[in-house]
C-alpha cells in the first residue's frame, strides 16, 4: 500500500513538473485604442523603408531599402524606443531591387527581382545574426512578395512577372514554394491547368486582359498567406481579380476565387468620385469597385481560415497596352446613362479612372458599366469557398475624413487606398492593422470575429505607408506588442506601442 501511494505520488510530482517545464503563455493585457508613436528611423527618403521583418532571437528589424543601393538595413529594436541601423547587407550584386523579407528560425529570405525584371528571379537565405549567405534560389520573373509557412518548412513566393514597357515580354506568372529541409528545393507552379475553366471563371469577376490574353502570361501573383497549420497558402492575383488556393502538400494550385464586384450605388458603399468638386462628398454612384487586393492575411476561427484583404486596386498602364481612361474620355450608352452629358462633367464622375476592359457588354464601343480600380476598403472572405463575409464598405474613407487626412487628390483614382493588412493578438482580442497609402494611417480593427469588424481607432504614420507588421508581445524585447510601419515615399520607419490595462 505505501509502495503504490509512494508511486502516485511520484507520478503526480512528475506531472506538474513536466507542467512546470511548459508553462501556459502569458496574456499580456494591452489597449489597442491606445496605440502611439515611440519611436521614428529615416533610412534615407524615397523607397528606402518598403518591408520589413522582425527576428526575435537577435531583436533585429530587417528592412527592405532600395533607396540609393538596393540592400537590407539592419536595425536593432532590444530598445524600440531608441533604434539605430547597425548594419546594411548589400544585395547589388545579386540583381535588381529587393521586394521582399521575412523571417523564420533566424533565417532571414529575400526576394530580389531580376536586373530585367522580366528575367527569373531570385531568393537569398541570410543567416540573422552573422549575415553570412545561407543559399541563392532561383524562382520566376519578378518575386515581389516572400514569406516563410508558421512551420518554417516552406519559403513561398508571389511571382507577379509584369510584361516590360512595351508588352512584347510578358512572362509566365507564378509561384515558388522552397522546400526548406530539401536543401531548398523549389517548385515553381503556373496557372496553365486553369486555361479550360476561364469563360467561367471570368462570368464572376475574374479578369484576363492583357494582349493576347494568354492567362498562364496574364496572371499576375501578388501577396501570399499560409494557413496556421502550414498546408494551404492563398495568393492574391491583384490585376486579375482573385485570390489563389494552392495546397503546399501536392504543391498544386487547386481553385481561384474570382472576387467580383462592389457595388457604390448603395448608401453604405458610397464613394467621391471626384477631385474638383470642390469638397469631399460620399454619394452613391452607378459605378462598380473591382477589389483587386493587394496584401493579404488570414486568421482561424472556430475551425474556419478567413481571409482578410487591402483592397487596393492596379491598373495596367504601359506603353504598349493601358487600360485606364476618365469617364469624361470615353462614350456611354445613353440608355444605361441618359443623363451621360452632366455624368462627365469634372464635379461628378467624369475624372473617375475607370478600366476599358470591362463595361462594353454588347461591344457597340460605349460602355454599359462602369469599372473603377480597387474597393477602397477591406474585405473578409471564406478560405474554403471564396465567399466574401464581411467588406469595410465605405469606412476608411469616412473614418479618414473625420480624422482630416483623407486627400481629395485621389478621389478621382482610389481613394485612401488601403494597401497592407496584418493581424496580432492584442491580449485577448485578434486586432486588424490596415496600411493606407493614400491617408497615410493606419486603421485599426477588433476582428475577434472576423465575420463583424468592428473598427477602433486610426493613427497617423509616415508618408505612404507600405508595409505594415506586427510584433506578438511574446516575441517583442520589452514583452508588450509593437507595431512598426515601413513608408515608401518619405523612407521612415516607425513604432507604436498600445498601453497596458
Amino acid at each position: 500500500m505505501k509502495k503504490t501511494a509512494a508511486a502516485f505520488l511520484l507520478i503526480a510530482f512528475m506531472a506538474c513538473k513536466k507542467n512546470d517545464d511548459t508553462p501556459a503563455e502569458v496574456i499580456v493585457n494591452e489597449d489597442p485604442a491606445t496605440y502611439k508613436e515611440i519611436a521614428s528611423l529615416n533610412l534615407g527618403g524615397l523607397s528606402s523603408a518598403e518591408i520589413t521583418t522582425f527576428d526575435p532571437q537577435t531583436k533585429r528589424l530587417f528592412a527592405v531599402n532600395n533607396g540609393t543601393l538596393n540592400k537590407i538595413d539592419v536595425i536593432d529594436i532590444a530598445n524600440p524606443a531608441a533604434i539605430s541601423v547597425i548594419h546594411s547587407i548589400s544585395l547589388a550584386t545579386y540583381g535588381g531591387y529587393v521586394n521582399s523579407v521575412d523571417v523564420s528560425n533566424g533565417k532571414l529570405a529575400t526576394a530580389i527581382e531580376a536586373s530585367n525584371k522580366q528575367n527569373p528571379g531570385k531568393v537569398v537565405v541570410f543567416n540573422t545574426s552573422t549575415y553570412a549567405e545561407e543559399k541563392v534560389i532561383t524562382v520566376g520573373a519578378l518575386p515581389d512578395m516572400v514569406v516563410y509557412s508558421p512551420d518554417g518548412k516552406y519559403i513561398l513566393t508571389a511571382n507577379e512577372a509584369e510584361p516590360d514597357a512595351t508588352y512584347t515580354n510578358d512572362p509566365e506568372g507564378s509561384v515558388s514554394i522552397i522546400s526548406v529541409e530539401n536543401n531548398y528545393s523549389v517548385t515553381t507552379v503556373n496557372f496553365a491547368s486553369f486555361a479550360s475553366q476561364l469563360a467561367a471563371l471570368t462570368t464572376k469577376g475574374f479578369r484576363v486582359f492583357g494582349p493576347g490574353k494568354d492567362i498562364v502570361k496574364d496572371v499576375e501573383p501578388e501577396y501570399i498567406t499560409v494557413s496556421s497549420d502550414s498546408k494551404t497558402a492563398w495568393v492574391t492575383l491583384q490585376e486579375n481579380n482573385a485570390i489563389a488556393v494552392i495546397d503546399l502538400t501536392t504543391k498544386a494550385i487547386t481553385k481561384i476565387f474570382p472576387l467580383g464586384f462592389k457595388d457604390y450605388n448603395v448608401a453604405a458603399n458610397a464613394i467621391d468620385p471626384s477631385d474638383r468638386e470642390g469638397g469631399i462628398n460620399f454619394t452613391p454612384w452607378k459605378v462598380y469597385g473591382t477589389y483587386m487586393p493587394d496584401a493579404i492575411t488570414s486568421t482561424n476561427y472556430n475551425g474556419t481560415t478567413y481571409l482578410f484583404t487591402a483592397n487596393e486596386g492596379d491598373a495596367r498602364e504601359y506603353t504598349g497596352f493601358s487600360e485606364i481612361k476618365r469617364v469624361k474620355d470615353i462614350a456611354l450608352d445613353a440608355t444605361a446613362f441618359p443623363a451621360a452629358a452632366t455624368l462627365k462633367l469634372d464635379a461628378q464622375l467624369g475624372r473617375l479612372n475607370i478600366t476599358t476592359t470591362l463595361g462594353d457588354t454588347d461591344n457597340d464601343g460605349d460602355f454599359d458599366a462602369l469599372y473603377s480600380f480597387g474597393a477602397r476598403s477591406f474585405s473578409v472572405w471564406n478560405g474554403t469557398t471564396g465567399d466574401l463575409v464581411f467588406d469595410s464598405k465605405n469606412e476608411l474613407d469616412v473614418k479618414a475624413k473625420e480624422l482630416g487626412v483623407y486627400d481629395d487628390n485621389r478621389s478621382d483614382d482610389k481613394g485612401a487606398e488601403p494597401e497592407a493588412i496584418t493581424l496580432g493578438k492584442v491580449g485577448t482580442k485578434t486586432i486588424a492593422f490596415v496600411g493606407m497609402e493614400r491617408v497615410d494611417a493606419v486603421a485599426v480593427y477588433d476582428v475577434s470575429n472576423p465575420t463583424a469588424p468592428v473598427f477602433i481607432k486610426m493613427f497617423a504614420t509616415g508618408d505612404a505607408p507600405e508595409g505594415v507588421l506586427f510584433i506578438p508581445s511574446s516575441k517583442s524585447p520589452i514583452s508588450q506588442s509593437l507595431v512598426v510601419v515601413s513608408s515608401e515615399n518619405d523612407g521612415v520607419i516607425k513604432i507604436y506601442k498600445a498601453d497596458k490595462l
